[in-house]
């Protein structure tokens, strides 16, 4: 069966750019975002990988590991990663797995037959400290990810996991949020004491607890 949010996912041991990973034991009690690459050597893939690298201490701030595989060698990796420093001005700075054997890539079923029946597409998967997957994204393998975007998701995550709250189209760090219709007013005066404003009796819109 395909992982489905709410899944455990599966663990995996393999190599990678910093030794061999264990992704529970890589995990510990930290949120990990898990994502695929099609091939080395290859220009989208350069560019995110230096995205990810500038980004990881905003990640880290979250409580949050990044982890990317790509499905070539351990050498074929290590020969990259000076390409990755030299154009796009910063050093990998994560584990990057080398799913040379297509282990992890049919674990998480990154590859798609009908795009392609050998590489990864751009998978994206967010697994919480339970190890649970909480968000999946797939891409083809032209289009390039918006990792800006992925840790918006991980903050609404974050923030909808510890309040009764949901995050509206386009939310971001410190726009309103949305109070979940499952909560009455009379919860809901208790638990938001400045208030909301309410466009329907379902839509009511308070600011962001922290």
């Amino acid at each position: 069966m395909p992982l489905q949010l709410g899944d455990t996912v599966p663990d995996f041991t393999q190599q990678s750019t910093e030794g061999d990973i264990n992704l529970y034991q890589y995990a510990g009690s930290n949120w990990v975002i898990l994502f695929s690459h099609p091939k080395d050597f290859t220009p989208v893939c350069t560019t995110e990988l230096g995205a990810v690298a500038k980004l990881k201490p905003e990640f880290e701030k979250r409580g949050v590991k990044v982890l990317g595989l790509s499905v070539d060698s351990l050498e074929s990796h290590e020969g990259w990663v000076g390409d990755i420093e030299e154009t796009q001005g910063v050093k990998l700075n994560f584990p990057l797995i080398a799913d040379h054997d297509r282990k992890v890539a049919n674990l998480y079923e990154m590859i798609h037959p009908n795009e392609d029946n050998v590489f990864t597409v751009r998978s994206v998967f967010i697994i919480d400290p339970n190890k649970k997957l909480r968000l999946m994204l797939t891409y083809p393998a032209p289009t390039g990810r918006n990792f800006n975007e992925i840790l918006r998701a991980v903050d609404s995550l974050l923030l909808t996991d510890k309040h009764k709250l949901a995050t509206p189209v386009n939310w971001k760090q410190g726009d309103e949020v949305i109070i979940l219709p499952s909560v009455t007013d009379e919860v809901a005066k208790e638990m938001f004491p400045d208030g909301w404003r309410a466009e329907k009796p379902y839509l009511r819109y308070t600011k962001q607890p922290e």
